[in-house]
């Protein structure tokens, strides 16, 4: 049984401990810890985290592995910190059956850098009619938990509400991509005062608060689970903090580039910048980060949407929406949350591993850094500065809004269930 003993790391930030993991399982927490035979990491200076968890992936396979596939997808989130990611259902075809799931189930097995857990599509081929196989879903061998539409709003409050009834039957949680269709055709940007200067079509705040206040109002009605996916606006922050004061199950998350890039940034008309929802105002980024701090928004996805060049590179109303996260994550949240003095590292541990797992039902994940616990961890140098270079990504794809920008923090290790998935900030 190989043994690692990680010496003098910062667990959550706190005091400097040794960690020592057997097999799978982390054995001893402590001071001064020896192990005959024992590859030794020293790791003074670096932060210990619970491995990261991320709720909202596109891994793109089956379908479009021009953009990305499970294997390197899984290897991105390595880098970024992540042992779990949950794959989103919008593939071709659509995983809205008990077979697609249990493929993108056994791929994320045969890859071997981080377990993926396939979410389930609401509705069959994401068109908003039908209810899929949701129980069959969960019963695979994925053992589906959530199920999205995501890239699509389930826009019919029937639907949706026999969507939460269903699910509320086995624990399930249905997460909504909150964008009434209606009022954002045509929409290219956030709707304000640089949609109008630039004569770009707007996409108002509106339209993604008035499916999430619907959407909270239907859960407590059923007494169901309801996940807001990339929540990013002021109001839509309102709306959540309202539903958790009435005690409702609901839960929300935000992506690390709605924490730090606005709607500025499409003057450039640079595709790079093109993403749904769309970059909002420094306001809406200031009341995300806040929210993120106090709880209300529960934790960080990446909606890691990897694309081939050629559908970024373009003119701005051609290009397809979307940005890859999973390996700039972590350095976003730092630089966004942690440098800014408004979480701590264990808040991190919190939003980016405890409660994604949580709210995902996923086992063995957001675990505590203690003795007898999964290996499932991230090791991170928070002193480290960088400009990000994605010739370097092990994604397959390179449409990231932040080439170029220096960010702080890097993944040394990863460690799922006591394998080495990163070493020196290289795969292993």
């Amino acid at each position: 049984m190989s043994k690692i003993l990680i010496r003098g790391a910062k667990v959550l930030g706190g005091e400097p401990q040794d960690v020592l993991i057997e097999g799978e399982t982390v054995v001893a927490t402590g001071t001064g810890l020896e192990a005959e035979g024992a590859t030794v990491i020293e790791a003074e200076g670096q932060i210990l985290l619970p491995g990261l968890v991320d709720l909202h992936t596109h891994l793109r396979e089956p379908g479009r592995e021009d953009s990305e596939t499970v294997l390197t997808g899984t290897k991105a989130a390595a880098v970024g910190g992540f042992t779990a990611v949950h794959a989103m259902a919008n593939t071709f075809p659509v995983a809205d059956t008990a077979g697609v799931v249990e493929q993108v189930w056994r791929l994320g097995k045969e890859s071997g850098y981080c377990d993926v857990q396939p979410v389930g599509a609401v509705t069959v081929g994401l068109e908003g009619k039908q209810l899929a196989e949701l129980g069959a879903m969960h019963d695979s061998a994925a053992g589906v938990k959530v199920f999205s539409d995501d890239g699509k709003c389930v826009d019919d409050a029937v639907i949706m509400r026999r969507a939460l009834e269903y699910v509320k039957a086995f624990d399930g949680v249905v997460a909504q991509h909150a964008q009434g269709p209606r009022l954002t055709e045509g929409a290219q940007m956030n709707e304000g005062v640089v949609s109008a200067e630039l004569g770009l079509g707007g996409w108002p705040a509106v339209a993604e608060e008035s499916i999430i206040a619907r959407d909270v109002l239907l859960a407590a009605h059923v007494g169901s689970r309801v996940h807001i996916c990339h929540l990013s606006t002021a109001g839509s922050v309102e709306i959540v903090r309202w539903a958790k004061s009435k005690g409702w199950n609901v839960t929300a998350e935000v992506t690390p580039h709605h924490l730090l890039l606005t709607d500025e940034l499409v003057r450039t008309y640079n595709p790079v910048y093109k993403v749904n929802p769309p970059l909002r105002t420094e306001a809406d980024v200031m009341a995300l980060r806040e929210a993120l701090a106090d709880g209300t928004i529960d934790c960080v996805a990446t909606d890691h949407a990897p694309h081939p060049h050629e559908d970024k590179d373009c003119e701005w109303a051609a290009a397809a929406m979307g940005m890859v996260g999973l390996e700039t994550a972590l350095s976003v949240v730092q630089q966004t949350m942690v440098d800014t003095g408004l979480l701590d590292w264990a808040g991190v541990a919190d939003r980016m591993s405890v409660r994604p797992a949580a709210i995902g039902r996923l086992e063995g994940h957001g675990r505590p850094v203690s003795a007898g616990e999964p290996a499932n961890l991230t090791l991170v140098d928070p002193a480290y500065r960088g400009a990000v270079d994605p010739a370097g990504f092990a994604s397959r794809s390179r449409n990231t809004p932040y080439e170029g920008r220096e960010l702080p923090g890097r993944v040394t290790h990863t460690f799922l269930r006591g394998r080495a998935t990163v070493v020196d900030g290289k795969l292993a």
